[in-house]
């Protein structure tokens, strides 16, 4: 059983679509299921790719999806969102290490189709110009699958009062530090900065998806979905959005 919204721009156009489904497998099952249609439809589908505890499950019914022959990664090509600075893929809370622990040691992709942002190296700026200049070549994503925090970002773009476009290095916040802390052995230990796509560079996706489970994620889908498109709820310009998904439990939907 699920519930459905839809929140219209000043057009009139549908600019997002909001479903409630009942928990957290339900909601796995179902993401999975939008990702796989997108690769069944286009095998060499562009896809942007998140981390966290939300699309775990997404990536495990992926994976059994394709152990039953019911889709071929091969020709798919995949962009992550975002890399702690600092940490070397091989870093245990990479997201290098997470993307292949969780995905792409489970399915047929391609090791040179996979890409993520370097978490090291000399020049910041040529690291985020060349991982945009690579998702062009590639022509752009065609599903983004996003996740969201406790203050509203998405990626590691933080509220603030501007959002940079385009693919930066970025001082996390207290709160997600804070968040984050549960994976590291002492909160010291939490990187400070990370490599992020900006705010343009998620929004010109094709089709975006959102995930968001559990009480903890409540406040910041009320606040993403409340009408109001602001850089203090970067997660709120997902409303500007022609084909975007919000995908929940009931949890996370408790207060809308």
């Amino acid at each position: 059983m699920h519930s459905s919204n839809q929140i219209s721009n000043r057009e009139g156009l549908i600019a997002l679509k909001v479903y409630v489904v009942e928990n957290y497998q339900e909601l796995s099952i179902r993401a999975a299921g939008i990702v796989a249609s997108q690769v069944i439809l286009k095998e060499d589908a562009v896809l942007g790719l998140a981390t966290g505890s939300t699309p775990e499950g997404m990536y495990r019914e992926l994976a059994q999806l394709y152990r039953e022959g019911k889709v071929d990664f091969s020709r798919v090509t995949t962009f992550n969102l975002d890399e702690y600075w600092g940490l070397a893929p091989g870093h245990h809370q990479s997201y290098h290490y997470y993307m292949h622990q969780h995905f792409f040691d489970h399915v047929n992709i391609s090791p040179e189709n996979i890409h993520l942002p370097p978490g090291e190296g000399a020049d910041v700026s040529a690291i985020c110009r060349a991982y945009e200049e690579t998702i062009a070549a590639a022509g752009g994503i065609d599903l983004q699958v996003l996740g969201i925090g406790v203050n509203g970002h998405i990626g590691f773009n933080e509220p603030g009062q501007r959002l940079p476009t385009r693919t930066h290095r970025v001082d996390l916040s207290a709160e997600t530090i804070a968040a984050n802390s549960r994976f590291f052995p002492t909160p010291e230990e939490v990187p400070r900065q990370a490599i992020t796509m900006g705010m343009g560079s998620i929004m010109q996706a094709r089709r975006i998806l959102l995930l968001a489970s559990g009480k903890g994620k409540a406040a910041a889908i009320r606040d993403t979905l409340g009408g109001q498109v602001t850089t203090a709820v970067p997660a709120s310009f997902l409303q500007l959005h022609r084909r975007a998904i919000v995908l929940l439990d009931r949890e996370a939907a408790a207060l809308l």
